[in-house]
Parts: structure tokens; sequence; C-alpha cells
């Protein structure tokens, strides 16, 4: 095979990969659009997220486990963004409740030799914006409506091993 005809097979090759991006690039806005309009609190009613799922598993793989509950939407596997490796976890959507119910009798069977751990999946409510009741203190000696953690002393110093023990000898320091 000549030099010229491994360039033409590669350039080949690029345009194929090239076209497919583009293709899935439009599926992926088409979908985002119409989720914009779906609630997310509904959509988390209808779905169960799975644990230990196994790093070789595929979208395909998990629907054929799944299937025998209901009817599914999406199916989620979640990969680490800077390696690329799925995480070991992924969610499942349904098209009603009900399905979600039978899912959760798939909690501790077997897929592809690990045994899985099917929940309901929850609602994400960030932290800063959630208006609820909060659960104990921060941890941390408080000084009026700062925590010592975030906004430490100006005059702490942290350890320093090499500090003289004569008196005074840092007294009224201030390092900044």
């Amino acid at each position: 095979m000549s030099a010229d005809a491994e360039i033409e097979e590669m350039q080949r090759k690029v345009q194929e990969m090239e076209e497919e991006a583009e293709k899935l690039k439009k599926l992926t806005d088409t979908v985002e659009k119409e989720a914009e309009g779906i609630d997310r609190e509904e959509v988390d009613k209808r779905s169960v997220y799975i644990g230990n799922v196994d790093y070789g598993s595929t979208p395909e793989e998990v629907q054929e486990h799944f299937k025998s509950c209901g009817q599914i939407n999406r199916i989620t596997i979640l990969v680490d963004k800077t390696t690329g490796h799925p995480k070991g976890f992924a969610y499942v959507e349904f098209a009603d409740e009900q399905s979600v119910q039978n899912s959760l009798l798939l909690n501790g069977s077997l897929f592809r030799g690990r045994q899985l751990k099917v929940i309901q999946k929850r609602t994400n409510v960030p932290g800063w914006n959630y208006k609820g009741k909060g659960k104990g203190k921060a941890k941390g000696k408080s000084y009026g409506k700062f925590n010592y953690m975030m906004y430490p002393d100006p005059y702490y110093m942290g350890y320093m091993p090499w500090r003289p023990r004569a008196k005074g000898s840092l007294k009224g320091c201030r390092p900044y």
C-alpha cells in the first residue's frame, strides 16, 4: 500500500468521524432543548440510581437488564471528565413511576458479575440555595457571623516550630 493511499484512507476516516460528531451535536442540541421544558423533579421521580456498575458496561447492556421493568427513556453512564473512564454508576430514566418501583426489585441482582445497588434517584438541591433548616452548626470556633475556619484570625500565623520562646518576641506581629 502506497503512502498516498494510506493518507487518503486516513482522510476518509477523519471525514467520517467529523460527520458523526456533527450528527451527535445536532442530536444533543435537540434533546437539551426538549429537556429544558421538563421539570427536573418530575424526571427524577421517574429515575433510578444504579451503583456498582461494571466499568465495561454499555447503555445497551443496562437497557437489556432493566427492560422488564418498563419503557426506558434514557440511560446515562457517568464518566470521569479528565480520563473518560466510567465512574461505576448509572442513571436510568423510565417513562412512568410504576417502572421505577419495578426496577427497585432488581436491587442486589447480578449484572456482569457484580451485585447492583438500585435506589430511587434523589433530586439534587444545591447547598447554598437550600432554604430548609440546617442540621447542626458549622465546625470551628465562631466569631460573630464569621466562622473561624472560613475567615481565620488575622494575627494567626499557623504552626511555627522555629518560633523563639522568649517573652514578647512576636507580640503584635502582623504578617500581612
